[in-house]
């Protein structure tokens, strides 16, 4: 008997996000964020996800798969669908996304300084398990002149509540950590 993939469909703040949560492991730590059709290039299981019509986004977290859908799209056509691909996907033995970028999404850059070292870790150990909960994430991208800038994925990257979760959560969250943390932005 074959074990079957156990994979839960979970809605998300955003209205026009779904994520998938399955019990295998995709990443250690990070994300992939497909948030336009030619990234998802040789990475098998996006580039199917985008030939659904009506998808916009796919993200791969630790242990699940987000998508985003237009606004015009209706959930009836694009869920049972992307369901399907995705179970089809994941219990076979394909390569699902390019293993360089997965190698990138757990890779941190050892040249950090002590104030973003410490603003990594409360992302990775704190803030980014939680956004993933809502199925999204969010990259560092600099800090500069006591600026946090963050790129907000998935669930997250269009989403109504993500200016709330960046300002009252993260902001307020890592000025404890690090008290010069002047404003996080996003790009």
């Amino acid at each position: 008997m074959t074990e079957t993939l156990k994979i839960t469909a979970m809605p998300t703040p955003n209205p026009n996000t779904i994520k998938f949560l399955l019990d295998i492991r995709f990443l250690e730590k990070g994300s992939i964020d497909f948030n336009i059709e030619e990234k998802a290039k040789g990475s098998a299981l996006p580039e199917a996800l985008f030939n659904v019509d009506g998808i916009e986004g796919v993200m791969i977290g630790i242990n699940f798969v987000s998508i985003t859908k237009a606004d015009s799209a209706g959930w009836e056509k694009v869920l049972e669908p992307a369901s399907d691909i995705i179970k089809d996907l994941c219990s076979s033995d394909k390569e699902l996304f390019d293993p360089a970028l997965k190698e990138k999404a757990e890779t941190t850059s050892s040249e950090d300084n002590d104030v973003i070292r410490k603003i990594k870790d409360v992302l990775d150990n704190e803030i980014r398990p939680a956004i993933a909960m809502d199925g999204g994430d969010c990259e560092f991208i600099s800090y500069e002149d006591a600026i946090l800038t963050l790129r907000m994925q998935g669930a997250c990257s269009n989403c109504p509540s993500s200016v709330m979760t960046l300002k009252m959560g993260i902001e307020n969250r890592l000025r404890e950590e690090v008290p010069d943390l002047k404003e996080v932005v996003q790009v």
